[in-house]
């Protein structure tokens, strides 16, 4: 068949075909799930402002005895404190070793538990004295965890996040991984996950470098919503780009969240609004 064939060939097909693939585009649509809209993204107001040392690298935030259990970071700088609300003033401080960098902290029944970044291990303490106990090596939880982020517990599990999109379980008593989760908002892994707190069934989770809290579903790591607070992001670190929000505690008895950033002069008592 000659060229000029051909092409004549092609161009009597061609309406048949192009219906074909419509019908087909069409079927396929109605086949098609429907796209996942974008979590929703809430509002926040401040209920009340406490003040804050300026000069602690906030790591971890925990509600405690009625108090900020928080845990600072950087080397040579890095402590467990034990904060008054009202005030800011530590009622209790214990300095890290020098070449320790502070992370997220917990209380698991009678310990309080801190991470470390780099250094390869949790720290464990008496909760009572604060003497320390046996610290935790990361390998022996996963050989895979390599730095400690933030950490929370769900009331049977340990929650542990390293800066990626996964966050691990792991059995407090056993020191053991359980199972572990990858955290997407909508179809995309979230990364950065930094300190964390287990409130009403969800974690929430700050993201290195972002003033939104991520609200996340502990059985599928979906995200279910955000928490925007860069609007109170207090004016004397806006242009600080380390001074990132990074503290989340809730106060189960009291119903009270609390929230604070890397040498904010400020913890913020606030509470979600509308959806947006």
């Amino acid at each position: 068949m000659s060229t000029a064939g051909r092409h004549g060939r092609f161009r009597q097909l061609m309406p048949l075909t192009l219906l074909i693939l419509a019908g087909l585009g069409a079927g396929a649509a109605l086949m098609m799930p429907a796209t996942e809209g974008a979590p929703p993204v809430s509002a926040v107001r401040v209920i009340r402002t406490y003040p804050h040392d300026p000069e602690a690298f906030c790591q971890g935030l925990v509600v405690y005895k009625g108090h900020l259990l928080e845990g600072t970071g950087q080397y040579q700088r890095s402590r467990l404190r034990l904060v008054d609300i009202s005030t800011g003033e530590p009622i209790s401080d214990l300095p890290l070793s020098d070449e320790i960098f502070g992370e997220g902290v917990t209380v698991w029944k009678d310990s309080i538990l801190q991470l470390t970044w780099k250094n390869g291990y949790m720290l464990v303490y008496d909760a009572e004295t604060w003497k320390p106990r046996t610290p935790v090596p990361y390998r022996n939880i996963d050989r895979e965890l390599r730095e400690g982020w933030g950490m929370t517990h769900d009331g049977t599990h340990l929650i542990i996040s390293d800066g990626s999109a996964t966050l691990r379980f792991v059995d407090p008593n056993t020191w053991k991984l359980v199972r572990s989760i990858v955290v997407k908002n909508g179809f995309q892994k979230l990364s950065k996950l930094n300190e964390l707190e287990y409130v009403e069934g969800e974690i929430y989770a700050n993201v290195w470098y972002s003033d939104q809290i991520a609200r996340i579903d502990p059985a599928s790591g979906k995200v279910l919503g955000w928490l925007d607070l860069s609007p109170i992001r207090p004016r004397e670190v806006r242009n600080d780009r380390e001074a990132v929000l990074n503290g989340i505690a809730w106060d189960e008895k009291n119903r009270r969240l609390f929230v604070t950033g890397k040498n904010w002069p400020s913890v913020f008592e606030i509470e979600p609004v509308a959806a947006k």
